[in-house]
């Protein structure tokens, strides 16, 4: 294949590739535009990413897809625009308009008293179109449907709350621009609304970046055009594994054992580490039990090792 090949990895064309994703694509569009690039079928994803929304999308490719449902995704940080004055049926600008209101008059500390209430460990109803199951099916497909969906509230995390910029625009609207840091299951375009409902003149999102999913950034990220000029993984599967997961050093006669699907001795790490022999390699995922440290998933079995 035309991935990158690195003679160390041991294993060619395999990591996490991060996609920066552009608006207008589903995540499952990236993933086949991905598997066409780097001709394999051997392409996953670890979580989607809105249509309307841009930035970080993490994808496994060839072994590395192993490590998808490993990965510790479980804070995230976005950069958004939030319009007051307008409700929508999706909580987004890709919605149709439900309310309007004059939110020229809501003033800075208002919109600060209620972030306020909106940062921390907060219960979020979310989305009525988003992609949790009710009774089997997407929540987006009943409402597509015709149905009505109501979703009980859930618990998340918002570390982070910070309005950048306040813009005054014609209508009576109010845009914000806006910096999240948040747990997995957290909605944005839930804030948007929940900000504007409680300031009393509706809220939807207008647009919305993913700068951070766990450890992987934009920075490194790599767009559709940029793998089409170089096909290619933002982190061949040493990297990823050492990004992604604590290290833990081992021996070339640990690496043999390991690799042949044995254990190793424990040292007192809580999760899930990676194990690296002395050339650098990660030979295992690790997870302690008891007495004893064995792999969750050998990266490199016996017959993968040079």
């Amino acid at each position: 294949m035309s991935a990158r090949e690195k003679p160390s990895s041991g294993l060619v064309g395999a990591g996490i590739l991060i996609v920066d994703k552009e608006a207008g694509l589903t995540s499952h569009d990236v993933v086949a535009r991905c598997r066409k690039l780097l001709n394999t079928r051997k392409v996953g994803h670890a979580g989607t990413l809105d249509p309307m929304a841009t930035g970080v999308l993490v994808l496994g490719v060839e072994r590395a897809t192993k490590l998808l449902g490993l990965l510790a995704l479980t804070t995230k940080a976005y950069s958004a625009t939030i319009r007051l004055g307008a409700s929508t049926d999706t909580d987004d600008a890709e919605g149709g308009i439900l309310t309007t209101a004059d939110a020229s008059a809501v003033t800075d500390e208002d919109i600060a008293a209620v972030v306020a209430t909106l940062t921390g460990d907060i219960e979020q109803i979310p989305a009525s179109v988003s992609a949790i199951k009710v009774d089997g099916q997407r929540a987006h497909a009943l409402v597509r449907a015709g149905e009505t969906v109501e979703l009980a509230a859930r618990p998340v995390t918002v570390s982070t709350f910070d309005v950048l910029a306040r813009r005054d625009v014609d209508g009576g609207f109010v845009d914000l621009d806006v910096e999240v840091e948040c747990s997995s299951g957290t909605y944005i375009r839930s804030l948007a609304r929940d900000l504007g409902r409680e300031l009393g003149v509706g809220g939807h999102l207008t647009a919305l970046r993913r700068t951070r999913v766990g450890p992987f950034t934009l920075d490194h990220a790599l767009t559709l055009e940029d793998l089409a000029e170089a096909p290619s993984v933002s982190l061949d599967i040493d990297e990823a594994a050492q990004t992604a997961f604590p290290h833990r050093q081992i021996t070339t006669d640990e690496a043999e054992a390991i690799s042949q699907g044995r254990w190793l001795e424990p040292m007192g790490v809580k999760g899930i580490y990676a194990a690296i022999d002395p050339t650098g390699h990660t030979i295992a995922l690790l997870q302690e039990k008891g007495k004893r440290a064995s792999s969750v998933m050998v990266v490199r079995p016996a017959t993968l090792r040079q």
